[in-house]
């Protein structure tokens, strides 16, 4: 269900540096660039010259016919059909020029979009937890998703229409020159008023293109969070506040979505309007010079073409500062993704911890932490663990017990103090290598869309069906996997709901057994199993602690009666540690809290 305050304002952009950015991103395909800019000009300049060619077919027929009406000549069919064919021979030239800077820009945008995914995929990996803990996943998958679309599509119309439209005013305007420098000052006029509108269009759309690129990824995470919530909606009949905050969204995103869109549509009615103008100034002048003889009605017919063919780069430019806008508020989200800060990695590779020392022996010397500098969670933390003990860690909820797990893991650093293991400190090891050492366990459960197989051998990516197969055993799963249609070769759908809850946390226990990890998690690793699946997990579990050091995070009490030792944490501090029997005979926070599961509530 999403969670109020979610819509945050966004920062100012800087357009020229995400441009630069861009174009360093690109630099690795320069050669595919530099040929897609020579073919478009190319293609651009045999499509220009196609006027001036015509004006000498127009000009030979009606000078023929003039003369043919005068009784003095004829019309030369001959001249006329060499220049046509002549003049369908750049055209196709044009067109095969185009189609192939065509190709190798749209192979070139994907190759773009194709290393950004790469990156997006692999910067996720090396982001801390923290940031994922801040932003909803649909916000995530939005940067993947539809910004690195937006940027690919914007990319492969902006560039090549940016090249031939500006490659057109230049040679349109040569041509022009080449005819008459007079009617060329006129047409010229048209240029400044058609600027100025298009920079004054530009100005007001480009906030709304930004703010409707910000507000896209905040409906795609309310969407995904009311989709994978959508259960828990339907049960606490939540379904018209739901729909609330997706229209408050929803309006956000249609009022800057509208506001981009009708500004950049006013573009091309304007330069119509004012294209219009130049045409009619044009043909009425030439009409002029024609009469007097000073140019011939082919020059004319040519002129008034390239006048049309100048106002059209223009509105093509208008359009292209509109995609390189979305263009640059979509890239510039991919970077200040990519730019996020990464976990620390090992400063001196020279003091690395081998992950081999990993034998069990956790310390936690008077450990620190809070996940924001003014409020401290873990106050001060102290525990010796030796190899192969069973520890459980027990308290009220908010106490700190999965913080503890967290910083062991190191999905977060202490901000004081020290976590050891075997007398090394885990800022020591590299984080890959020391997270090799643990398995885990935890009360949401993680399936993905393949079969059983394939889920319980994501511990082990190198097992074998058979050793597969004994870590199913081992978690008491093996049974009724083999009722299943298919059974180890199911199916498992999207987010694995043709299985029961208890089913899926067998499953995982399965694939920690496979991963054969020095040290085990488990995070109230039994929560969502009934008591007798329970204790079949219990028996595998007590069969995989033993020899491993194992933390056992448990709200139950009952279930972690044989442990080694028992943490009891209160306000991110340990009251009391002891066996069971100890802290019961003490009668302290355990005891109160072991004896109120027992309490008889009835009366």
């Amino acid at each position: 269900m999403p969670r109020p305050g979610r819509m945050t304002t966004e920062r100012a952009k800087d357009f020229k540096g995400t441009l630069r950015q861009l174009l360093a991103a690109m630099s690795k395909y320069k050669l595919s660039l530099v040929v897609v800019i020579v073919f478009a000009v190319l293609s651009t300049i045999f499509n220009i010259a196609g006027p001036k060619i015509l004006a000498k077919a127009t000009t030979a027929l009606a000078t023929g016919w003039i003369a043919k009406l005068r009784g003095v000549g004829g019309i030369d069919f001959a001249y006329i059909g060499k220049v046509l064919l002549f003049l369908l021979g750049m055209y196709l030239l044009s067109a095969a020029f185009s189609f192939i800077q065509g190709w190798l820009m749209s192979g070139l945008s994907q190759k773009v979009c194709y290393d950004f995914r790469d990156q997006i995929s692999k910067k996720i990996n090396r982001l801390p937890l923290a940031y994922f803990e801040k932003r909803t996943v649909g916000e995530v998958l939005s940067r993947i998703t539809n910004d690195v679309d937006t940027l690919g599509q914007s990319l492969n119309q902006s560039v090549t229409q940016l090249i031939t439209s500006v490659a057109t005013m230049v040679g349109v305007l040569i041509m022009m020159l080449s005819i008459s420098p007079k009617m060329t000052l006129i047409a010229l006029l048209i240029l400044p008023v058609s600027l100025a509108l298009v920079l004054v269009v530009v100005k007001f759309s480009q906030k709304y293109f930004k703010a409707q690129q910000a507000t896209l990824g905040v409906v795609n995470g309310q969407v995904e969070e009311v989709y994978s919530g959508h259960n828990v909606i339907k049960a606490f009949n939540r379904e018209a506040a739901v729909l609330d905050d997706f229209n408050a969204a929803n309006d956000k995103l249609y009022e800057s979505a509208w506001k981009s869109q009708f500004l950049s549509g006013l573009m091309q009615p304007i330069m119509n309007f004012v294209g219009n103008l130049g045409y009619v100034a044009v043909a009425i002048v030439g009409s002029i010079f024609a009469a007097a003889g000073a140019i011939t009605i082919g020059d004319i017919q040519a002129f008034i073409q390239y006048v049309k063919n100048f106002t059209q780069p223009i509105q093509q430019l208008a359009q292209v500062s509109n995609m390189l806008q979305s263009m640059t508020a979509a890239a510039e989200r991919v970077f200040e993704f990519l730019n996020e800060p990464e976990e620390d990695q090992l400063a001196d590779p020279a003091r690395r911890a081998d992950p081999a020392c990993i034998d069990g022996q956790v310390t936690f010397d008077h450990v620190k932490f809070g996940y924001t500098p003014e409020k401290t969670v873990i106050h001060n933390f102290s525990c010796n663990v030796k190899p192969g003990q069973k520890v459980a860690i027990v308290g009220p909820t908010g106490a700190g017990k999965t913080t503890m797990v967290k910083l062991l893991m190191r999905f977060y650093d202490v901000d004081s103090g020290e976590i050891l293991l075997n007398g090394h400190n885990v800022r020591d090891f590299d984080r890959s290598d020391l997270r090799e050492g643990f398995g885990m366990v935890l009360q949401d459960t993680w399936l993905f869309k393949g079969t059983i197989m394939e889920n319980i051998r994501y511990g082990r990516l190198d097992a074998t069906d058979e050793e597969v197969i004994a870590a199913a055993k081992a978690a008491n799963a093996d049974h009724f996997i083999r009722t299943l249609p298919g059974g180890y070769q199911m199916e498992l759908n999207e987010d694995a709901s043709n299985v029961s809850q208890g089913q899926k946390q067998l499953l995982t226990i399965a694939r920690t057994i496979l991963a054969d990890n020095r040290i085990l998690i488990l995070d109230e690793a039994t929560s969502s199993v009934d008591t007798r699946t329970e204790q079949r997990i219990q028996t595998a579990m007590d069969r995989l602690m033993q020899g491993r050091t194992s933390f056992v995070i448990a709200h139950r009490l009952s279930t972690i009666r044989d442990a080694d030792l028992i943490l009891v944490m209160r306000e991110g501090d340990i009251v009391e540690q002891g066996t069971h029997d100890e802290l019961i005979e003490a009668g302290g926070f355990y005891a109160d809290l072991y004896n109120s599961q027992f309490e008889d509530v009835t009366a």
